[in-house]
């Protein structure tokens, strides 16, 4: 059996990923693809921990953007070694909502530290686990607040990402689409402000082109 197929998604808050993973994984799943899902921060019980500090803690209200970058390196290199590595092995094919690239968008431009620092940090969390393809769902942030005020408030109340200014939003956006100009080998830029038809119909050809009739029909 060959190596999975590490397939993660990008974007802002409000953008659309969570409904296109929940789509494309059912997808694959009816065509007898083995799909793992997972997310960032969390996916272990360790980054699970760390979600809570960074979302919802009250502690987390005066993180400093160094520690905040180094927590989602610490998820991360956690879920590398504990689950997607061994999950790829395995043949199985995983779904990311996020990855290393919100940490060069959120924490590299967005919050301003030091690119060739996010870099370092990035590469000696994930190692060589890097996606095979990337899907960034773009954005206009006011249309992504709304969605967001329209969402049902979690339990414990707003999350603290979710809680940035505008000017914030608009760097995370900005730096995403510088992002998917660095790399347009491996992240496909989607409009999403498409239907979620026409999205998910638009993910579904990539990846029957990209790879060669492994997730055709």
């Amino acid at each position: 059996m060959g190596r999975g197929i590490f397939i993660s998604f990008e974007g802002s808050e409000g953008c659309g990923k969570s409904t296109q993973i929940h789509r494309l994984a059912g997808h694959l799943r009816a065509h007898s693809h083995t799909v793992l899902v997972t997310r960032e921060p969390g996916g272990t019980p360790i980054g699970e921990e760390i979600r809570h500090l960074l979302q919802f803690s009250k502690a987390g209200d005066a993180m400093s953007p160094e520690c905040e970058l180094l927590l989602f390196a610490a998820s991360r290199a956690q879920l590398v070694r504990e689950t997607l590595l061994p999950t790829l092995e395995a043949g199985t094919t995983v779904i990311a909502d996020r990855f290393m690239d919100s940490t060069t968008v959120y924490q590299g431009v967005a919050r301003r530290i030091d690119n060739g620092q996010v870099t370092a940090i990035n590469r000696f969390a994930v190692g060589d686990c890097m996606p095979d393809i990337t899907f960034l769902l773009d954005l206009d942030p006011r249309i992504a607040r709304e969605r967001l005020r329209l969402r049902p408030r979690p339990a414990q109340g707003d999350d603290r990402m979710e809680r940035q200014p505008h000017d914030f939003y608009d760097a995370v956006r900005s730096g995403y689409l510088q992002l998917a100009r660095a790399e347009a080998r491996r992240v496909q830029l989607i409009d999403g402000s498409q239907s979620e038809d026409m999205i998910a119909a638009e993910i579904q050809q990539h990846l029957e082109t990209r790879f060669h009739g492994v997730f055709g029909k």
